[in-house]
This record gives C-alpha cells, sequence and structure tokens, in this order.
C-alpha cells in the first residue's frame, strides 16, 4: 500500500478534526478542506488549501455545491494500477486523493426535533457527503474512507506506525463501515419523509400504524451460544438502549437465546402493573404473578403459586429489587432476572450466586411493531396494548361481581393477555393461583389450570383470554370452586355460557376485547 500524499476532510462533527488532521500534517500530507471545516482548521494553525483552489471553481448555492467537481471525484475514484486511469488523470491535470475524511448533515437530529418543517428537513439532506464516502469506499484499495471521529486516533497510529499507511483489512473494515453509514443515513430520510404526504398543496404529518416498508436494521449486539437448541445458530440484535435487547447484564453467565424470549415476556407482563409486582415466567408463560404492597410479598405470593415450575424460572419486577426481595430469590434456583435496578444489598446477596443473570432494564418507552418471521416473509402487528376500563365492563349474569372479586378478575385478565392461547388463569386478587396455557381446546386448558393449582381454588376468579365456545369450561370451572368469570363474549353461544353460570351462581362479565397471543 502506497503512502497516503492527499486527504480531503469535510465534516459537520468537528469532534477531534484538529488533533488528527495535525497529525496527517506530521507524516506530509497535503490537506484539502472546504467552508466550516477548512475555518476551523486554520484556525487550530494547520495549512489547509480550500477545495475551490482544487477544482478552479468557487463554492456555491450556499454550500450545496462544493466537492461535486471531476477533479475531486476522479481524483478518489481513479484506481491507481490501472493505466487507462493514470493517463486520464494526467491529460486532465487531475492528482490522486489518498484519504477521505467525511461525517454527514445532522439529518437525524433536524428529523427527531419537534416542529421540523419539510424546507429544514430538504436542507439537512447531504448530497456531495454521500457522494464522496461511497466514492472512496468503493476504490478502498487506494483510498481511506473516514467517517467517525471514534476512528480517527486508530487511523493516525496505524499510519504513524506503518509509513503512512494501513493494511488492507483496515482500508476494508473502514470501506464497509462507510456504505453502512450511507445506508442509515438514506434509511433514516426515507423514514421521516414517508410520514408527509400532501394535501391540498400543505404538508401533512402522519404516522402509520403499518408502514408501506418494514424496513429492519438493528445492529448484532450479542453472540449466543446457540438458538432455541444446540444445533441451531443465534444471536441478538438490539434496536436501542431500552426494553431486554437493551438491558445491562450486571452478573451471571452469557445469556441464551431462550433466557432472552423468557425475560422478554416476563418484562412485558411486569409492565401491565402499577403497583409493586413480580413474575416469574418459564417457557414464555406465566407461572406466577402478584401485585402487592411490597416487592418481597409480591414475591413470595407469584412464587407459592407454582413452586415447582418456578425452579429455573426467569423472574421480573417492576422495581429496583431490595434486600428481602433478593433473599426470598436466594432460597430457589432461577435462571435469569429482569428489574429496573437493584440496591447494593441485593447485589450483594444475588451475586454470590455465580451462574444467576441480572439484567438491569431501562423503560421501553412506547412499544413498536410486533414481527415474526415467516417463511418468504414477515408478519407485523401494531402491540397489544390495550388498557381495560372498568367502567365498560358488561355484566351478563343476574349476579354481579362482588368490588373484590371485580378486582381480582382484573387482575387475572392482565395476567391472561400474557398466556398463551387458549389461556386461562385463575386468580385471586393480586395473585394468580394456577395457569392452563397453550392447549387446543379452551375446556383442557382450564382442567390443566385446575390440576397443577397448589393453593386451593375455592373462591377464585377465571379469566379467559377468548370466549367460551361451550358452557363446559365454565362448568368445569365452576367444579373447582370458581365464583366470577372475565372474558371477551362474541360467541354464538353466549347465551349458554351465561345461562350456565346463572345456575352455577357465577358471576360473569364481558370485556369486549380479546388477547390471543400465539
Amino acid at each position: 500500500m502506497s503512502k497516503i500524499q492527499r486527504v480531503l476532510i469535510s465534516v459537520t462533527d468537528k469532534s477531534g478534526i484538529a488533533d488528527f488532521a495535525r497529525r496527517l500534517a506530521a507524516l506530509g500530507c497535503e490537506i484539502i478542506s472546504t467552508g466550516g471545516t477548512a475555518r476551523a482548521l486554520k484556525e487550530a494553525g494547520l495549512t489547509v488549501r480550500d477545495i475551490s483552489e482544487v477544482t478552479g471553481f468557487p463554492e456555491m448555492l450556499d454550500g450545496r455545491v462544493k466537492t461535486i467537481h471531476p477533479r475531486i471525484a476522479a481524483g478518489v475514484l481513479a484506481i491507481r494500477s490501472n493505466p487507462e486511469h493514470r493517463r486520464s488523470l494526467d491529460e486532465h491535470g487531475i492528482s490522486t486523493i489518498d484519504m477521505v475524511v467525511v461525517n454527514l448533515y445532522a439529518f437525524e437530529k433536524v428529523a427527531a426535533r419537534e416542529g421540523a418543517t419539510v424546507p429544514e428537513l430538504i436542507e439537512n439532506i447531504d448530497i456531495g457527503g454521500p457522494t464522496l464516502i461511497r466514492a472512496a469506499a468503493k476504490n478502498y484499495q487506494d483510498v481511506i474512507v473516514v467517517v467517525a471521529p471514534e476512528d480517527y486516533d486508530a487511523v493516525a497510529r496505524e499510519l504513524e506506525e506503518c509509513g503512512g499507511s494501513v493494511s488492507l483489512a483496515t482500508r476494508w473494515r473502514l470501506a464497509k463501515k462507510a456504505f453502512r453509514l450511507t445506508a442509515d443515513y438514506d434509511r433514516a430520510i426515507s423514514a421521516r419523509l414517508s410520514r408527509i404526504t400532501v394535501e391540498e398543496d400543505k404538508y401533512v404529518e402522519t404516522t402509520p400504524a403499518l408502514p408501506l416498508t418494514l424496513d429492519i436494521r438493528a445492529d448484532r449486539a450479542l453472540d449466543l451460544r446457540y438458538g432455541e437448541n444446540p444445533h441451531q445458530q443465534a444471536a441478538l440484535y438490539a434496536s436501542g438502549r431500552s426494553g431486554i435487547a437493551g438491558a445491562e447484564q450486571l452478573h451471571g453467565k452469557e445469556l441464551s437465546y431462550n433466557n432472552l424470549v423468557d425475560l422478554d415476556a416476563a418484562w412485558q407482563l411486569i409492565q401491565e402493573f402499577e403497583g409493586p409486582a413480580a413474575a416469574i415466567i418459564k417457557h414464555t408463560n406465566p407461572c406466577g404473578c402478584a401485585e402487592q404492597a411490597t416487592l418481597a410479598e409480591s414475591y413470595r405470593k407469584a412464587f407459592e403459586a407454582d413452586p415447582v415450575s418456578a425452579f429455573g424460572g426467569v423472574l421480573a419486577f417492576n422495581r429496583p429489587v431490595d434486600e428481602e426481595t433478593a433473599r426470598e430469590i436466594a432460597k430457589t434456583f432461577i435462571e435469569a432476572i429482569a428489574a429496573p435496578d437493584y440496591t447494593q444489598e441485593a447485589l450483594a446477596i444475588l451475586t454470590a450466586k455465580k451462574n444467576l443473570r441480572l439484567l438491569k432494564v431501562a423503560s421501553d418507552g412506547a412499544p413498536g411493531l410486533v414481527v415474526k418471521s415467516i417463511t418468504g416473509g414477515f408478519l407485523a402487528q401494531t402491540p397489544d396494548i390495550h388498557q381495560l376500563d372498568p367502567a365498560r365492563l358488561e355484566v351478563k349474569t343476574k349476579r354481579a361481581p362482588t368490588e373484590e372479586e371485580l378486582r381480582a378478575l382484573l387482575f387475572g385478565w392482565k395476567v391472561c393477555k400474557h398466556v398463551k392461547s387458549n389461556a386461562i388463569v385463575y386468580a385471586r386478587e393480586g395473585q394468580t393461583v394456577s395457569v392452563g396455557a397453550g392447549q387446543m381446546s379452551r375446556v383442557d386448558s382450564v382442567k390443566i389450570g385446575a390440576m397443577k393449582a397448589v393453593l386451593p381454588l375455592k373462591g377464585t376468579v377465571l379469566a379467559s383470554d377468548a370466549f367460551f365456545p361451550f358452557p363446559d369450561g365454565v362448568e368445569e370451572a365452576a367444579k373447582h370452586g370458581i365464583t366470577a368469570v372475565i372474558q371477551p363474549g362474541g360467541s354464538i353461544r353466549d347465551n349458554e355460557v351465561i345461562t350456565a353460570a346463572d345456575r352455577l351462581g357465577l358471576a360473569m362479565v364481558f370485556t369486549g376485547v380479546r388477547h390471543f397471543r400465539h
């Protein structure tokens, strides 16, 4: 690789650029620059050649045209080993450019600002920058392209140590980063402008629930040992710093694919509650959940619903884990915990368990689309964030639920929403008692929930994620002592189900909302 001689610098983000340019100048490089960058470098005491001196043409159109010129493009794109390219350069008196240091107008920053106008957005779309970056990256074997301040030091150090050049591996790494930057930039522009339509010659801002193009792009944040099974490869890809994908692991062995799926299920469930709450998940289904006056009591209530399934489970809390809660957790084997934070006393207790994975999770904010891959494509839907208004419940039976029953029904409804369909939850106020999940018939989920119950079912209430197609589910639950039912309604046999509930002395309310989860 030949020694670099000419460097073109044009950056919006000027952090660290003067020091980097100074190190390049010390290697004997000629520095060419534009507009504000040239001024900043000159003010730092560097000798800089203005771009207009190279092109023989002034910057124009408020800076829109400065680097788009054959003397710049040819100097970047010419393949040094190609005789025809060399002859063309010599014929037109064009010198090569060996390094391009460019970053782009801050379109995303402007786009994120509330009230940004269309003219502002358009004016902050960089044209020359992406062109230069792509040209240099395309010719990476002859041109070094640097697009991020965090690379300045490493590139300068390699140049200093290797006589003014860098390795092919470095050039290739920087080129890939450059192409990714321009791809992300175009993606950001397309995504932001797609929300704007023109109606009667006016720009109108819209936010469609389902975009015309599903654009999924996330960084590989973590390589996993394997997927659901050892013969499957897997990795975690994160699109931000919130939620389970962006969580900070404070302790424990590496996370598995199944851990992350369960942790996400637990974290989604725990967001349903305002009071101190605990959720225990096993194979994506809640085996215990409670909302009590304290976090420790919530965990105790959640655990006692199904201690066998809780062994080796995954936990989530909606409050920082304190010492009392940590002592309760430490009594059994747990795979992983997700919580907003942990007290120092809790960390001292939990980190004594070498393999226990502890995740500190930031709030998700507004949830995005729910996306699932299928063969040949993707399914996307808006998240199931429906909040039930108790005032809109319809009492369908002769007996209305008592206040205590109603509180238990509303709690069970929140949990039922997070159980795989067909979903049945037996509950008391603030505590799940048993769960029947994922059966092909609803009555079987009722039976399995009753069969798995450790705590007494007498006096509990029942939540169902979808309507009862026949009276048999309600009749089966009544055998075990339930007193009230919450369900969406909507079956052609609703009247038969209501009649059965009246005959059994049950209270039944309809929500009008279904919560299937597959």
